[in-house]
This record gives structure tokens, C-alpha cells and sequence, in this order.
């Protein structure tokens, strides 16, 4: 099939109101907008104003009605546990209207916060959809973040009630949440009035009699009575969430997202991008703490009438690296959305693809990558062992849905290994130099989006319009940053190198930290890596790359790192000084699966560090720090 993209993209620039309102017209409006788009609204222009809404309602109560009520909304897998539940979409309104019950009673009403900090059970979408339901606004929290990083959000968002559990499982440990929840609540400024705990059998919480209520008998209670509440009508430009990004200190950076534009946007991405029909099943393997698992493990997929999949496991170790496979086979999955970084972890331990052979993956059409960017390497072993397209695309926590993708629902257009392809319509992605002036194909520079930002986008910071503006739209004016460099190749391609701080300052030559990484991945024995730049006296920067070896490779680790050195030397030359390569055990990763590489930096150069609020384990920081200690810098 020939693609329509160019004939959709330009429909798009050509109208852009038009555009978005032809899109609406898949979501149910309790009253329709005044304006499709109001330049003079908010920030910088505001979606859909004057119009009506529900998130929620358009999740699940409209399914209901299109006959969709016995259809697989939600399936919960969860091999840590050996689960496996299912709700239709009568089952999962039916819980998601019997807690915005209770969420009522406590006290929440339209506009107020719910801060939900819990583990990926299901649980935790129905407390986000009652949330909805409600007019209120969650903000959700990775399950297990440290209690100073929580008590900093709870102080911002002014939660009147918080949902946890009392703990959550990784591979092999246990890990307890309330203790963690009640530090931050007294070290909070902000105290909400209730929590509601989830009390999960493997490690049950103690409780605050009067503050804290047992989710299950909560519950039941409020189902004896047939408690139940309705869905609240908001305004489109309503808060739906704040999403509070990582790794932030002081006061967070709290990202908005409105109901009316973030519903459009993601239900268009749903067949235009993704390629899904209603009734498919669509599997992202995220977080729901993430923005994709609020984007496509909660709302995209139920906005679509598809089947959504919660996973609350890991692509290796629980049980082996056949654990995707088996989700995919057994639960019919037709598009697979995940990060790079789980598939070089999948690589690493089987990079024959022996355990592909036990599953059958017959309706897997699609795998969709994101988070981080996929490698030529990885992409070339994916498409290798699965035999279906392999699509890279690109978006951030800010915007909700893809910048660049290559849209599946429309015709594919030809892969380029190592490019997220092309900007979806709602985005005049431009690269500029310093001065904001765009630069010709093949130059690097920064990737930014002429405003207005299309629907789903964040709108503005959580009560703070002026860091909103100094921190994306200050730099380049009439832009929005996406602090990320990149460049366009001859056919308009764009190609994600690496964030801005990360391209490096080599004796006067700006190099991609990215582009090298590109190259060390080529190398056979390698299964992941991480080139960052480290100060050097002479030159300013120089890099040091940090490689982990597929497992079964016994050859001496000097041998390969030799190796990795000329190969780079080779491929983008001597001006690159690229001479130190160091071989882990691990690389240090956020949760959701990206690299700290600004991390590695400061311990690199001997700067002092806080210890990342997301990282997935500490430890590996003492054996980065170690590895340099055996070595001398070249």
C-alpha cells in the first residue's frame, strides 16, 4: 500500500483548525467548542475552546452503548505474581465508577489533585479513570520513588487524597511503599486528608486509623451500597493530569495535559499511526508512571475501543528473556510499543533468539519502539527475529503522543534504520542553529517545533507559566525546544542524535555522543552501550564509552575494547579522540529504561551527584565508579 502521509501532512499545514476538527468528530462532546483553536488563550493558544467533556465517559461509558460492554477493555499479566485478570468494559466502568464513589466521599470534587503512587497492578488505572470520572486531576508517581522526591510532589500538587499500595514486586525483592509513602507525607508541607492503600498479600502495611482506608474493604463496602458516581463535565481545556518529569530538584516541573486535545490527539494516533482497529489488542510495555503508560497503557488504547494489556513484569528475569514473547502469543497482541533498551536487554541474554522458537506470534503485525533511541543494531536484530516492521518513532513526557513516527495506518513509508522518520501532522518540526535559523539537510542543530504545539501538548507547567516559558519557549522565540539535537536528511527524514547537553565539545569539533554510539553498537560481542563526554585538559571534552557484552562472550575484554576503539576511528575518524572504552557489568537506568548518561558524566569528572530519583538501582552507580577508579584515562 502507498502511503498518504504527504497528502495527510499537508492537509494539516494547509488547515490546521480544520484539520483538528475533522479529528474531534471521533469524540463524544457533551457541548462542542466556540473555537477549534484561540490564539490569544493561555501561553501560546488553547484547544478547543468553549467545548464539553469527559475523558473517562469516552473511555468506557460510551463503549458501553456502541455495544462494546463483554469486550476485553483491560488485561493484567503478571508473572511476578502469576496473574492473569481480565475486565471487559461493563467490568472495568462498573470498578471505575464505584471508586470515583469514594473518591467523592472523601472530599474530591472537580479540579481537585489525587496523587496515585502505586505498582502496575490494576488498581492503578482505575484510580486514574475515577479520577477522571471526576474532574479531578491525578498525578501520578513511579511506585517506590524515594520520600523526599514524593513529599516535593505532594507539596506541589496538594493532593486531598493519595492512592498506593502497600508494596510493589521487582525480580526477587519486595518492595515496601507505605513506609515510604507516610516519610513523605511528614516531610511534606501539604497533608492530604485521606489515603486509600491497597493491601497486597505478599507485604501488608501497617495504617493510620482515621487517615488511611483499606482499599478492599472500601470497596466492597461501597458495592454493598451501590455506590456509585457519575461522570463530571469539564471544559476541554480542564486539567486531566500533571505529570511531574524526572530527575527534577527543587520544585518539580509539573506537566500539564487538558482533556479536550490530549483525547483527539490520541485517538487519532490510535489508526493513523499505530495502525490498531478497535477491538485489537495494543500492548505498550511501560509504566503507567511514565507519560507512555498514561498515553497508550490508559487512555489511547480504551479512547479506541481496543484491548489494552497492563504488564507488571520484565522483558528478562521473570522468568527469562521469553517473557514478551509469551505476553504477545497468549494474549494476541497485534502491536507490540516498548523501549529500546528492553530489546538489548532481551539481545543480551538470548542473542540467537532461541526462545523466540516456543511462541507462536502470528497476529503481531507491528513492533513500535520509543524512549530512547533505537539503534541501527537493534533494530536491524528485532526485524531479523520477529519478521514484522520495525518503527522507531519520537516524543516527549511534553507532548503526550509522537512528534515523529512513520505512520502505519496511512501506508508505511520506507524504513531508515536509526530515523523516527517524519513529524506526524501538528508538528513544523524545523532544526535551527543558535541563532534560530533553520539549517540545511544533513547539519546538526536543535530540534524545535514551531508554535502553536498541536492537542495533547502540554499547555503549561503546573501553576507556573513563567518557567514554562524560560524553560522551552525562551530560547528559540515563536519555537518550542525539544532540548534535543538532531538533523534532517535530503528526503526530510529527522534523525534524533542525542540530547543538546550531550553533544560534546572535542578541541573546537561539536561531535554527537549519539553517532558514536551508533558505532560501538555495531561491534558483534556488544549488547548495549553509552558514550558520554568527560573534561579533558587539552581538548575541553573527550568521550569514554561504557559497553555491556552479550552474554556467553568470553573473550578477553581488552581484545573488544580495542576493537570498539578502531571501529569508531574508522567510521567517523581520529577527530572524534575517541580512546577509552570501559566494559560493565551494567549501565545506570532510569525505570522507564533511560540511560543516565549525565550521571556518568559528573562521577566521570569527579563532581558531586544526588542520586537520580528514577533510577532503577543504585548499585550499578558503585560499579561505574569503580570501573573508572581501574582506569587510567587516556
Amino acid at each position: 500500500m502507498s502511503s498518504r502521509y504527504q497528502e495527510v501532512y499537508a492537509a494539516w499545514k494547509s488547515d490546521p483548525a480544520g484539520f483538528w476538527e475533522a479529528a474531534a468528530r471521533d469524540i463524544e462532546w457533551h457541548r462542542p467548542w466556540s473555537q477549534a483553536f484561540d490564539a490569544q488563550a493561555g501561553v501560546y493558544g488553547r484547544w478547543f475552546v468553549g467545548a464539553e467533556c469527559n475523558t473517562a465517559y469516552n473511555c468506557l461509558d460510551r463503549h458501553l452503548k456502541e455495544g462494546r460492554a463483554n469486550q476485553k477493555a483491560l488485561i493484567y499479566d503478571s508473572p511476578v505474581t502469576g496473574t492473569v485478570q481480565t475486565f471487559t468494559y461493563a467490568e472495568l466502568t462498573n470498578e471505575v465508577a464505584t471508586f470515583a464513589g469514594i473518591l467523592h466521599d472523601l472530599g474530591v470534587r472537580k479540579g481537585d489533585r489525587v496523587i496515585v503512587y502505586m505498582p502496575m497492578v490494576p488498581e492503578t488505572m482505575i484510580a486514574m479513570l475515577a479520577c477522571a470520572r471526576l474532574g479531578a486531576i491525578h498525578s501520578v508517581v513511579f511506585g517506590g520513588f524515594a520520600p523526599a522526591e514524593l513529599a516535593t510532589r505532594i507539596s506541589d500538587a496538594k493532593p486531598v487524597v493519595i492512592v498506593s499500595a502497600s508494596c510493589g514486586l521487582e525480580p526477587g525483592r519486595v518492595v515496601a511503599y507505605k513506609p515510604l509513602l507516610d516519610k513523605a507525607i511528614e516531610l511534606s508541607a501539604h497533608k492530604p486528608t485521606h489515603t486509600v492503600i491497597l493491601q497486597r498479600p505478599m507485604q501488608e502495611a501497617a495504617m493510620i486509623p482515621g487517615r488511611d482506608l483499606d482499599w478492599a474493604k472500601t470497596v466492597a463496602d461501597a458495592k454493598r451500597q451501590g455506590r456509585q458516581a457519575g461522570c463530571v463535565i469539564v471544559s476541554a481545556t480542564d486539567p486531566l493530569y500533571i505529570l511531574y518529569t524526572s530527575g527534577t530538584t527543587g520544585r518539580p516541573k509539573g506537566v500539564v495535559r487538558d482533556n479536550g486535545g490530549h483525547m483527539v490527539a490520541l485517538k487519532w494516533s490510535m489508526k493513523n499511526l499505530y495502525g490498531v482497529n478497535p477491538g485489537e489488542v495494543f500492548w505498550a510495555a511501560s509504566d503507567v508512571g511514565w507519560v507512555v503508560g498514561h498515553s497508550y497503557i490508559v487512555y489511547a488504547p480504551l479512547l479506541h475501543g481496543a484491548t489494552s494489556i497492563l504488564y507488571e513484569g520484565k522483558p528478562v528475569g521473570t522468568p527469562d528473556a521469553g517473557a514478551y514473547w509469551r505476553v504477545i502469543a497468549e494474549h494476541g497482541v497485534a502491536a507490540f510499543f516498548t523501549a529500546p533498551t528492553a530489546f538489548r536487554a532481551i539481545k543480551k541474554e538470548d542473542p540467537a533468539g532461541t526462545l523466540l522458537g516456543r511462541y507462536d506470534l502470528k497476529t503481531l503485525r507491528t513492533l513500535f519502539l520509543a524512549g530512547e533511541r533505537a539503534d541501527p543494531e537493534t533494530i536491524k536484530w528485532a526485524e531479523a527475529k520477529l519478521s514484522v516492521p520495525v518503527v522507531d518513532h519520537w516524543w516527549q513526557t511534553e507532548t503526550g503522543w509522537a512528534i515523529c513516527g512513520n505512520p502505519v495506518g496511512l501506508g508505511m513509508l520506507p524504513v531508515k534504520r536509526g530515523s523516527p522518520t517524519v513529524p506526524m501532522p501538528g508538528y513544523d518540526l524545523q532544526v535551527l542553529d543558535d541563532r534560530s535559523n533553520p539549517v540545511p539537510a544533513g547539519q546538526t542543530g536543535t530540534l524545535a517545533i514551531k508554535l502553536p504545539l498541536p492537542p495533547s501538548s502540554l499547555p503549561t507547567l503546573w501553576n507556573n507559566d513563567e518557567r514554562f516559558v524560560q524553560s522551552y519557549l525562551s530560547q528559540f522565540p515563536g519555537w518550542y525546544t525539544t532540548s534535543d539535537a538532531g538533523y534532517r536528511d535530503e528526503d526530510g527524514y529527522v534523525y534524533v542524535m542525542a540530547r543538546t547537553d550531550d553533544v560534546i565539545n572535542v578541541a573546537g569539533h561539536r561531535l554527537s555522543t549519539g553517532q558514536m554510539e551508533e558505532v560501538v553498537a555495531r561491534h558483534k560481542d556488544v549488547a548495549e552501550c553509552a558514550v558520554i563526554g568527560v573534561a579533558d585538559q587539552t581538548k575541553g571534552q573527550i568521550p569514554a564509552g561504557f559497553i555491556v557484552l552479550n552474554a556467553g562472550v568470553s573473550r578477553r575484554t581488552t581484545d573488544i575494547e580495542q576493537e570498539v576503539v578502531d571501529l569508531v576511528r574508522e567510521q567517523i575518524g581520529p577527530v572524534a579522540a575517541f580512546r577509552t572504552v570501559i566494559t560493565v557489568k551494567r549501565l545506570p537506568k532510569t525505570r522507564s529504561g533511560k540511560i543516565l548518561r549525565g550521571t556518568m558524566r559528573q562521577i566521570a569528572d569527579g563532581e558531586p551527584h544526588a542520586m537520580p530519583a528514577t533510577i532503577d538501582d543504585p548499585a550499578i552507580l558503585d560499579g561505574i565508579q569503580e570501573a573508572l577508579k581501574n582506569r587510567v584515562r587516556a
